[in-house]
């Protein structure tokens, strides 16, 4: 079993900055994969950033450069640097996590797929203001 809770979300003007927090507990093996995902009103949820046990990142084309993925294994939490933030950012951010994919030639390695993913928090508010 794998528990997440989210912090960090907020109101923000466009081009100024938040960090996402997600405080992680449970069974190790069962988050290999970490992830961030956000839903805006009217749109499907979109994996924003994943990461895997080794510190490998994959970002969604609209925010690279911007966001930055990372993990403190020692505090066991998930971190979500957002930088030169936009309106179109506006939407709930959760925090996901699962286990890897794995292939004999390449190990473990993560995807943005939400389906990849079966443990969820309950998700924070980020709201970006023209």
């Amino acid at each position: 079993q794998v528990q997440l809770v989210e912090s960090g979300g907020g109101s923000v003007q466009s081009g100024g900055s938040l960090r996402l927090s997600c405080a992680a507990s449970g069974n190790t093996y069962s988050r290999n994969c970490m992830g961030w995902f956000r839903q805006a009103p009217g749109k499907e949820r979109e994996g924003v950033a994943v990461i895997d046990s080794d510190g490998g990142t994959t970002y969604v084309d609209s925010v690279k450069g911007r966001f930055t993925i990372s993990q403190d294994n020692a505090k066991n939490t998930l971190y979500l640097q957002m930088n030169s933030l936009k309106p179109e950012d506006t939407a709930m951010y959760y925090c996901a996590a699962g286990r890897a994919h794995y292939s004999d030639y390449t190990g473990g390695y993560c995807l943005r797929n939400n389906n990849d993913y079966k443990y969820w928090g309950q998700g924070t508010q980020v709201t970006v203001s023209s």
